[in-house]
């Protein structure tokens, strides 16, 4: 009977706590598992990353209601040692109340274990490439981009760091007349330049300064000379093609303000005994003072053409009333001494030059006075003198013989 009391009084007792005190639970959302040992993968070159927020969980507590309504989410302590990762890449996950005096009856968590993805470390240079936002103003381009460096040294998981083709920034230059510069975020891209997360990759620089250089145009036209003399029988007609006619030229205002033209000189094209029109590609880069193509497709070759003709010849038949006789002494008189009403000039050139010459309008002209110089005449006795005559005809045809006349010269009987 005395042990039957003692029994009943533990169970009335332990009846009466827990209907004074019962059974609880409380969950507490977003708890953050700590990684710990993490130095461990570090030391084994190897790099992770949470999978999927699996290092948040909900966190549930069983324990009295005493000790629940005391519990804050800051009581809860979740931990996953990485030194027990499993070959599927887990972490078990380990539960525990920050203060040990505090008891507790159960403690779980919506999950048992953090997902991690593990791979080996990686590291790589990349080039830096720069890319401009907005266009500068009419007239002007972009010339050349100055970076602080043009590599950068990334690391961090293989999968990604194999992935990065290159790493590239921006900067705006939206109506620019003059150099720009100012610093830009690093940002990195793969081989379809789209962009990649780079949230795990290391880098020696996440900034970088860039200058660029804002250049004026200007249109100037080329001009060419050439050297040399076509084949016998054959003439350059003057026409002298370039094509382009015309290039677009980049440089500094001061620059361009004394740049014309682009001469290229006559050494570049010989036409020594050329039988037929002369071409030739000539890059004009080289002759190209303070500035540069504003193109950067153009390549700067341009193709001369210098055209060649064979030489026509042509006979005129020039009336004796087209010559005139001009500075004859006073006291002379002259007339002709020949029968002959006409005489043969032969003519060549180009063939449109020599076929637009009409014989009607060609005059001849016989000046005694620089005749009688040239032979050193000092009085002109009476008679027949023979006297070439000078004929003209338009600057691009060329007189092939020489006409001589006969003039019956007389001098005045004094009254």
């Amino acid at each position: 009977m005395k042990l039957l009391s003692v029994v009943l009084a533990i169970v009335f007792w332990f009846l009466v706590v827990m209907a004074d005190n019962p059974k609880d639970s409380v969950s507490f959302s977003n708890i953050q598992v700590n990684l710990i040992n993490t130095e461990l993968l570090e030391k084994g070159n190897k790099f992770y990353e949470v999978l999927e927020g699996s290092d948040r969980i909900r966190v549930t507590v069983e324990a009295p209601r005493n000790v629940i309504q005391e519990l804050n989410a800051s009581d809860i302590v979740a931990e996953a040692d990485v030194s027990r990762l499993t070959e599927v890449n887990t972490v078990p996950i380990s539960f525990r109340i920050l203060n040990d005096e505090i008891e507790i009856l159960d403690i779980t968590g919506s999950r048992d274990a953090v997902r991690l993805n593990v791979e080996e470390k990686a590291s790589k240079w990349v080039n830096v490439n720069c890319d401009t936002r907005g266009e500068v103003a009419e007239g002007y381009i972009i010339g050349s981009t100055k970076l602080d460096q043009t590599r950068l040294e990334i690391t961090g998981p293989q999968s990604v760091v194999e992935s990065i083709k290159y790493a590239g920034i921006e900067i705006d230059v939206t109506g620019a007349v003059t150099n720009v510069s100012g610093n830009a975020d690093v940002h990195f891209y793969d081989t379809e330049g789209a962009l990649v997360d780079d949230s795990d990759i290391v880098k020696n620089a996440n900034i970088m300064h860039v200058e660029v250089q804002v250049l004026a145009t200007k249109e100037v036209p080329v001009e060419v000379s050439y050297s040399g003399t076509a084949a016998e029988g054959y003439v350059a007609t003057g026409q002298v093609e370039c094509d382009p006619a015309s290039v677009m030229i980049a440089g500094t205002a001061s620059a361009l303000a004394e740049i014309n033209k682009i001469t290229i000189p006559e050494r570049e094209l010989d036409i020594t005994e050329a039988t037929e029109n002369v071409e030739k590609v000539i890059d004009i880069r080289k002759y190209l003072d303070n500035a540069s193509l504003a193109d950067s497709s153009f390549n700067g070759r341009v193709t001369v053409t210098v055209h060649i003709e064979p030489v026509v010849e042509r006979n005129l038949v020039i009336p004796q009333g087209s010559i005139s006789v001009i500075n004859l002494p006073e006291g002379y008189e002259w007339e002709f001494a020949e029968e002959q009403q006409t005489y043969r000039l032969r003519i060549s050139g180009l063939e449109s030059a020599v076929a637009a010459v009409n014989q009607s309008e060609v005059r001849g002209t016989i000046d005694v006075g620089a005749w009688m110089t040239e032979e050193d005449i000092q009085e002109l006795t009476s008679g027949v003198h023979e006297i070439q005559a000078v004929f003209t005809v338009p600057d691009d045809v060329n007189i092939r013989n020489e006409i001589s006349v006969r003039l019956n010269i007389n001098k005045l009987e004094e009254e």
